[in-house]
């Protein structure tokens, strides 16, 4: 089997913690750097949250750290949402830090991609800043991406704006210089998010499956992305449902820009489905997710992290 080889930008936050133990446990993939950035809550706590997941799935990643604020925004973040570390709720030990080097994660990346004998693909699951920055300050790297999968975006309203997606409106600059990139990227918005729900008989199944499964439980409690009774969203873990299973979703080749100026819509992606700009297609969108399918196939992965 060819594996994947990628590597994983993300904010932990609650729900990249299981999209990373989906990833780091999957035989079909080779994850050859991790890369933090400022988003679900500040940059120092999502480095020392990757850290900490990384030692207790017993993995030897590298990890750099990257952007603690957008390119010219104001900083915010979802707090509200994960708690103020970002991942309360498990009793984790502390990490020795040893994974984490010193470069910036804009140059680790670029060595990471250039040296690399095998295309890599970029799984963005937090804002899109680093990302950004690589193309811009390295754009010979384009030549070794695969492409760039990153969960954010909406091709409806929004949940961080009237029509903004959080990791989108974080750094909304960052989310245009993705689309106008010229590479293969694919967008799995919010919209599939919303889709992608773990209700409460499978968390009861998840908390008995393993260790990484009761400590998943334990995250879940302190998680307000939707509720236990619910259903609780799952949205960074569709990225690496679309990286592994794509045929879990409806998808289109489209337009896709990003809105900077608007007076209330700042942020947010306009995904021309009509075809009214008259555009080339720049992105892939998911529109749709088959839920039953995708829970089957989330729960088959949290088993399958031992």
């Amino acid at each position: 089997m060819t594996k994947k080889h990628i590597i994983i930008d993300t904010d932990p936050g609650i729900d990249d913690a299981v999209a990373l133990a989906i990833a780091l446990y999957s035989e079909e993939v080779d994850v050859k750097l991790i890369t933090t950035v400022a988003g679900n809550v500040g940059l120092e706590y999502v480095t020392d949250n990757t850290l900490k997941l990384l030692k207790f799935f017993d993995k030897e990643i590298p990890v750099a750290k990257g952007f603690d604020s957008p390119l010219l925004r104001e900083l915010i973040d979802a707090s509200n949402v994960h708690g103020k570390t970002g991942m309360e709720g498990y009793d984790f030990e502390e990490p020795d830090n040893h994974l984490l080097l010193e470069e910036h994660a804009v140059n680790a990346m670029y060595k990471t991609i250039m040296t690399s004998p095998e295309p890599i693909t970029i799984v963005g699951i937090g804002p899109l800043t680093n990302i950004a920055v690589l193309l811009k300050l390295y754009p010979e790297t384009k030549s070794n991406i695969k492409e760039i999968i990153f969960m954010g975006g909406s091709a409806s309203r929004g949940n961080s704006g009237v029509m903004s997606e959080f990791n989108i409106n974080f750094d909304p600059e960052a989310a245009k210089i993705i689309f106008d990139s010229k590479l293969l990227v694919t967008m799995v918005g919010m919209d599939v998010g919303l889709k992608a729900l773990v209700f409460p008989e499978d968390s009861k199944k998840i908390k008995d499956m393993n260790k990484v499964g009761h400590m998943i439980y334990s995250l879940f409690s302190k998680y307000r992305g939707g509720s236990m009774k619910t259903g609780l969203k799952m949205y960074d873990s569709t990225a690496i449902a679309y990286l592994l299973k794509p045929d879990l979703f409806e998808a289109v080749e489209t337009f896709v820009d990003v809105e900077l100026n608007g007076k209330y819509t700042t942020g947010a992606t306009i995904v021309d489905l009509k075809g009214y700009l008259k555009k080339e297609s720049n992105a892939t969108v998911c529109l749709d997710i088959n839920q039953n399918e995708f829970k089957d196939w989330f729960l088959e992965k949290i088993n399958d992290c031992k």
